[in-house]
């Protein structure tokens, strides 16, 4: 069945002034609710890039001050956000996106796996163990930091995971990557940048907005949608739109050779349709050719 999400992302230059940081925050978070967003994100080390120091000198703990305020902003809105900062824990310092709650309750951390090689051998920074995604009501949310998105085993493990939603919290715009990555994995990715403008993807790669110098971006986005290829799925298109008409969403990407298929109703799941007319996913229908080429070459 549909499942509607509003996606909200920040991007700016953070002031040096720490509290005015916050402040400004709570103030987006404030419009970012009136606007209608479920969750919304901020750029990488947020709180703490203009501050002067190393990143050791500057990281807090997950009970710290800053997170302690947004899980006050998290609260009073009822929304979910993405805080990135650095973080302190076990005597280690990592460059970190904090996932909170609406009831402002920690959900996941992830920590930056990719730190360039100054963050670790100047300012300290332990990089991350692996890829993240956690089960929240809105959806599987993923989180990747700036210079991670060069790295394809992470693509890989996020989309392994299941990510639905993918927020890039970044120093830089990403650009055609994160498209790539979108495109790829099939899954929305939402950026918040500090040195740039950030966007919002659709899952077959198309821009779907992207935020002006007033910071905000929202968007509403359907979660049960999947991509599939035109191959062997092209014929039955007709024989669904008869049956379930515009309780379908049908969006054709040419160029690519494949479409998204969604559900519009409350009554059956994309998966339903899929299931029912024998569709094939995107992915799905590429595992099995690398299997038939593989017993072609034998």
């Amino acid at each position: 069945m549909a499942r509607y999400v509003t996606v909200a992302a920040v991007s700016e230059r953070p002031d040096s002034d720490y509290d005015a940081v916050h402040d400004r925050a709570a103030m987006f978070i404030q419009r970012a609710k009136l606007m209608g967003a479920q969750i919304i994100a901020f750029p990488e080390c947020h709180p703490h890039t203009a501050l002067p120091g190393l990143a050791c000198e500057k990281a807090e703990p997950l009970d710290g001050r800053s997170l302690t305020f947004m899980g006050r902003q998290a609260r009073k809105h009822g929304m979910h956000i993405i805080w990135p900062l650095y973080t302190r824990e076990d005597d280690r310092v990592y460059n970190s996106a904090v996932l909170l709650g609406p009831t402002g309750e920690i959900v996941g951390v992830y920590h930056k796996m990719f730190p360039v090689d100054r963050e670790m051998t100047e300012a300290g920074i332990t990089p991350g163990d692996g890829p993240r995604v956690f089960e929240t009501e809105l959806g599987r949310i993923g989180m990747v930091i700036c210079f991670d998105l060069n790295f394809p085993e992470i693509m890989q493990g996020t989309g392994d995971a299941g990510a639905e939603l993918i927020f890039f919290c970044s120093a830089y715009r990403g650009g055609l990557q994160t498209r790539i990555w979108a495109y790829l994995l099939g899954a929305y990715i939402v950026s918040a940048i500090r040195d740039g403008l950030g966007w919002i993807v659709d899952l077959s790669g198309q821009v779907l907005g992207e935020a002006t110098y007033e910071a905000l971006i929202t968007r509403r986005l359907n979660l049960d949608r999947k991509l599939l290829h035109m191959d062997r799925n092209w014929d039955k298109l007709d024989a669904m739109l008869a049956k379930y008409g515009p309780h379908l969403s049908v969006d054709f990407f040419t160029p690519e050779g494949c479409w998204a298929l969604g559900s519009e109703s409350d009554a059956f799941t994309v998966d339903d349709v899929i299931r029912e007319f024998g569709l094939e996913l995107r992915s799905d229908y590429f595992a099995r050719s690398r299997e038939v080429r593989r017993q072609a070459m034998r």
